[in-house]
């Protein structure tokens, strides 16, 4: 099943790529391997903020994660030419979540892009990953995932 498909069966449409917001450029490709720039928790209501283990539960977090997850994939759909058919797999997450210094479910947080895009992409969404945690993230944003995907 096509990467389209899958998306459409989740209801997920792709949404324009974020556009860089300071002096750096949203991804970088060298030969198939692309490296994505942090994704911030932005979705059609604008910015999820807040801070895990203070004002925000993990299943808000982890769906904040989600949101990161769907604007990483914008971003490759933009890096290959509107194709994102042309997407091997993920190769590695590193995520960052905005959360107190005694807050430790970093990970299940980050199990919010983990599983979509497992879900999206079946096998070739399984990668390796980072979860850690962050005194504070631009803009207050909740979470901020970079990711590294095998094009062609």
């Amino acid at each position: 099943m096509s990467i389209v498909s899958r998306l459409a069966e989740l209801g997920v449409t792709l949404p324009d790529a974020p556009a860089p917001a300071a002096n750096y450029v949203p991804f970088v490709q060298v030969g198939s391997t692309l490296y994505v720039s942090g994704q911030i928790s932005n979705g059609p209501d604008g910015l999820v903020t807040g801070k895990l283990g203070a004002d925000m539960e993990v299943a808000e977090g982890a769906a904040a994660a989600r949101l990161c997850a769907i604007s990483l994939l914008a971003q490759v759909q933009a890096a290959c030419d509107g194709d994102i058919e042309r997407l091997v797999r993920v190769v590695k997450l590193t995520g960052f979540v905005n959360s107190t210094a005694d807050f430790t479910d970093q990970p299940k947080v980050i199990n919010g892009a983990s599983d979509f895009l497992v879900d999206a992409l079946g096998d070739a969404g399984r990668h390796a990953r980072s979860a850690v945690s962050a005194a504070a993230l631009p803009l207050g944003v909740a979470v901020e995932i970079e990711g590294i995907f095998e094009i062609k």
